[in-house]
C-alpha cells in the first residue's frame, strides 16, 4: 500500500519493502537551529522538496512541524522522518519519546521512524524496534527503519524482531561509499539513505568531482547528488542558504555517464566524517 503522493514533482520515488513510497531526494535539517529551521524548511518546500528528515536530538522538531503546517501542502504530499535518540532506547521509553516527537511535530502519523544509532554495547535496539512495531500496528507510523546500522546489527535485528527494516540511513559520500553495506541492504530490499552525502563539503573540492562538474557545466554539489541518485541511494542534502537549497534540488536535467559514476566511486577511502557506529554511544550517560 502506497500513501505518499506529490503532484508534479520531478523527484523520483522508491517503493519500500512495505509498499510505501519515499522520495529519492529529501531535505535534511541536521544542525539547523530551532530559531532558523522553520524558514529553512519553508524555503525547501517552496523549491519543491517533499521529504523532510529531522531527529529528536536535533532539537528542531517543533520548527519543522510549524513549517509543514504553514506551507499549506496536503499532509499526504510530504514525507516526514524523525529519529529516536540513544537515551530513549528501550520499549517503554521509545513509546514515550515517540509521543514527545509527535507532539513537537504536530502530526497525527509519521511516515518513517528511525533508530538513530544501534549502540550495540547497550543491547536495546531489538526492544526499541518492537516498540516501533507496536506503533506501526496502531497506525501511528507508516514505515520502520534504522540509521547507522552495520551488517551485524541488521542481522541481529532481523533475526530477533522478525521484520526487515525499510530503510538504513548511513553516512555515505564519495570517500565512504559503504559498498558492502549497500550490497547487504539491496539483497534484503532495504533502501539505503545517505546522510552527509557531500562529506560535510569535502567532496566539493575533490579534483575528480570538480573536473566532472566542469565537463557537465554543473556544480560539484549537483554532481555528487546526481551520483547518489544514479547509485539508487535516497539522499538528504542540507543547506540553510536559499541558493544552495535550490541548487541541490536542480539535479534532474542531466546524467552522469557510467565512467563518471565509476570515477567518483573510486574515491572511496573508508574515511568517515561522523562517528563509528560500532562504538558510538552518546546520550546513554
Amino acid at each position: 500500500m502506497t500513501t505518499f503522493r506529490s503532484q508534479g514533482s520531478p523527484v523520483p520515488t522508491i517503493v519500500l519493502n512495505d509498499g510505501h513510497v519515499i522520495p529519492q531526494l529529501g531535505f535534511g535539517v541536521f544542525q539547523v537551529p530551532e530559531a532558523e529551521v522553520t524558514a529553512v524548511v519553508a524555503e525547501a518546500l517552496r523549491v519543491g522538496y517533499r521529504s523532510i528528515d529531522t531527529a529528536a536530538v536535533y532539537g528542531n522538531e517543533e520548527g519543522v512541524g510549524r513549517a509543514l503546517r504553514e506551507s499549506g501542502i496536503p499532509r499526504d504530499e510530504v514525507f516526514v522522518t524523525t529519529k529516536l535518540w540513544n537515551a530513549d532506547q528501550g520499549y517503554d521509553s521509545t513509546l514515550r519519546a515517540f509521543d514527545e516527537s509527535m507532539r513537537k511535530l504536530g502530526l497525527d502519523y509519521l511516515d518513517l521512524y528511525l533508530i538513530h544509532w544501534p549502540v550495540p554495547s547497550a543491547g536495546r535496539f531489538v526492544d526499541t524496534y518492537r516498540a516501533f512495531q507496536r506503533l506501526k500496528e496502531q497506525g501511528r507510523i507508516r514505515s520502520l527503519g534504522v540509521s547507522n546500522f552495520r551488517v551485524e546489527d541488521l542481522e541481529l535485528l532481523i533475526s530477533q524482531a522478525g521484520e526487515i527494516p525499510t530503510v538504513n540511513q548511513i553516512e555515505l559520500h564519495p570517500t565512504l561509499t559503504q559498498q558492502r553495506l549497500r550490497d547487504y541492504d539491496a539483497a534484503h530490499a532495504i533502501a539505503t539513505e545517505a546522510w552527509s552525502p557531500l562529506g560535510q563539503g569535502a567532496a566539493l573540492d575533490n579534483a575528480t568531482v570538480v573536473t566532472i562538474a566542469k565537463e557537465l557545466d554543473r556544480t560539484p554539489a549537483q554532481v555528487v547528488i546526481r551520483w547518489h541518485l544514479q547509485l539508487g541511494n535516497v539522499v538528504i542534502p542540507k543547506s540553510v542558504t536559499p541558493s544552495r537549497i535550490a541548487e541541490n534540488f536542480d539535479v534532474f536535467g542531466f546524467e552522469l555517464s557510467a565512467d563518471q559514476v565509476e570515477a567518483i566511486s573510486r574515491l572511496d577511502a573508508g574515511t568517515r566524517v561522523g562517528p563509528d557506529p560500532a562504538v558510538f554511544s552518546a546520550g546513554l550517560g
